[in-house]
């Protein structure tokens, strides 16, 4: 009796740390850019795959060198937000999770998409300058 409880505990933490390793994360954060590709990939288990191109300055070289940053995605909502930011070349702000490994069945990268946020262009205000003020020239025959 003591074997069985033993190896329903053993079998059941197994389990709990293959969940963990599968669906946890390892860390979250944001990257922002224009989508440059976004394709559906997979043999079985079909997940979407894209690319974000972050653009950037290389300090060492002093040139632009654009940077790439891949990421899979499995949410519906989130697919048509990155179909849309890809078809208008609109620049988001991706908010993504890190897992711990990246498995055959989950995509093709370790981060996934969870939200998508359009970033809205920066409007600069406009100064309006008030138009000079010009002087009526006096005539020379004044009637008053």
């Amino acid at each position: 009796m003591k074997f069985k409880i033993t190896l329903f505990i053993i079998l059941g933490l197994l389990v709990g740390v293959v969940y963990y390793l599968t669906a946890g994360y390892y860390s979250k954060g944001e990257r922002a850019g224009t989508i440059s590709k976004l394709s559906e990939r997979g043999y079985v288990f079909k997940t979407y795959e894209g690319m974000l191109n972050e653009g950037g300055y290389s300090g060492e070289t002093g040139t632009l060198t654009p940077r790439y940053f891949e990421f899979s995605c499995k949410i519906d909502t989130t697919i048509t937000k990155l179909q849309r930011a890809l078809k208008t070349g609109e620049r988001v702000t991706l908010h993504y999770s890190e897992k711990f490994f990246q498995f055959p069945w989950n995509g093709d990268t370790k981060y996934f998409i969870n939200d998508v946020e359009f970033l809205t262009p920066i409007s600069v205000p406009v100064q309006q300058v008030p138009a000079p003020v010009q002087a009526i020239p006096a005539s020379s025959d004044s009637t008053l």
